[in-house]
């Protein structure tokens, strides 16, 4: 039996990166062989073992032939006579084809390093065409180190969209890569891609849209929708935001792609119009509940934030109740943060002031102060409780408001 490390631990370690996972393919060796020496079989779909004392992951090298649709539609051939060179000829980018062995020798058989120095994406082999999971994998692994595509990856990619792959992905892997591509340095790198070869509009439809749909100068210097949607997700990136306030980010201006062609420039009511496509956004890829709550927030709620010092105490108590900010109020610190980026997710804007958060805080901070409990005591009418409850936070509302400095 031969062991080498292989693909990302092999990769990271060249970029001069962290080495996160390490991950072994096994040449020469049969099942039994690895279960002989104490290791624990965990694979369902091909041989992988768990080492007995590092609990690494160790494969069979193999090989796979395409026997369906779809990234699980393969057949799988685990034999000791599969050699490493055949095992790295499945793998998607040569970036990724790389092996060391106990030496530290690298086994580079398709130029992966080559690749690395010139920062180029590309397929290994005609075969990476036959698993669509490959697309969005390129397209995050572009995020994250900003490398280029190659041309003929790109075309490779734009034929497997024409021919229907992609939209056999599962729900659940589209949602996956998507998600960790949200959370890479520089998501708009992802979403270029997935635009450029096609695939974004077969995925994610409602948010392709957004591309080309004009907005007023005045409010957005980039005029494009679209573009103004990823100098909001690379502000996110840029802050450490979460995944759920990147995901909130994503969403939040969906409804401009609906906005009745006359009207343009202008987008009113595109908040309300853009809750039921965040909402089958949600459906069609199986989103996350905390994710899918926060879109939903800041589509419909993101426009009234940004006028905040200009709403009426009554306004303000009922944009808290709808978004629960009494009992979520790490959620609604998320739902500020989305509308943040959303404000300085623009040309020229990068550095904004931003005081409509701290005036919500203050003015929730005031609303919370209010002793619901008391007020409920003070009531002989149980059936009035809540309206006195309403009442107390509103003029605590409006008493800060005519305290200086209070909101």
């Amino acid at each position: 039996m031969q062991f080498y490390r292989v693909g990302g631990a092999v990769r990271d370690r060249l970029l001069g990166l962290p080495v996160q996972d390490i991950d072994w393919v096994v040449v020469g060796a049969t099942p039994d062989d690895m279960v002989a020496q104490g290791y624990q079989p965990v694979g369902k779909d091909f041989p992988v073992f768990l080492h007995p004392r590092t609990h690494e992951e160790y494969a069979l090298a193999r090989t796979e032939r395409k026997s369906g649709q779809g990234y699980k539609g393969f057949t799988v051939f685990a034999d000791p006579s599969v050699t490493l060179e055949e095992d790295l000829l499945r793998r998607d980018l040569t970036i990724n084809a790389m092996a060391e062995d106990a030496d530290g020798r690298i086994i580079d058989p398709f130029n992966g390093q080559a690749d690395l120095a010139a920062r180029v994406l590309r397929h290994v082999s005609p075969a990476f065409s036959e698993d669509p999971v490959r697309i969005l994998r390129l397209a995050r692994f572009a995020a994250r180190f900003g490398f280029s595509v190659a041309p003929e990856t790109m075309a490779l990619m734009r034929d497997m969209v024409a021919c229907g792959e992609v939209d056999h992905l599962v729900p659940e892997r589209v949602w996956q890569e998507l998600s960790r591509g949200l959370m890479e340095a520089e998501p708009s790198v992802m979403f270029g891609i997935l635009r450029e070869c096609g695939a974004l509009a077969r995925i994610a439809p409602e948010v392709d849209a957004l591309w080309g749909v004009p907005q007023r100068a005045d409010y957005h210097p980039e005029v494009d929708t679209g573009v103004h949607l990823m100098l909001v997700l690379d502000y996110c990136a840029a802050q450490g935001a979460e995944l759920a306030v990147r995901f909130a980010a994503l969403c939040h201006d969906l409804g401009k792609a609906a906005t009745p062609a006359d009207v343009l420039p202008q987008h009113i009511g595109h908040e309300a119009r853009g809750v039921p496509l965040v909402e089958q956004l949600c459906a069609r890829l199986r989103v996350p509940a905390d994710c899918r709550d926060l879109a939903v927030l800041c589509c419909r709620e993101h426009t009234l934030i940004h006028t905040a010092a200009s709403l009426r105490a009554a306004t303000l108590l009922e944009l808290f109740t709808r978004c629960d900010a009494l009992r979520r109020p790490e959620r609604f610190e998320q739902l500020l943060a989305a509308c943040l980026a959303d404000a300085r997710g623009r040309a020229g804007f990068a550095e904004c002031d931003y005081p409509q958060a701290d005036f919500l805080r203050r003015a929730l901070a005031a609303v919370a102060a209010v002793d619901a409990g008391a007020v409920a005591r003070s009531c002989t009418d149980k059936a009035a409780i809540p309206e006195q409850v309403r009442l107390a936070r509103l003029a605590a509302l409006q008493a800060g408001r005519s305290e200086p400095g209070t909101l």
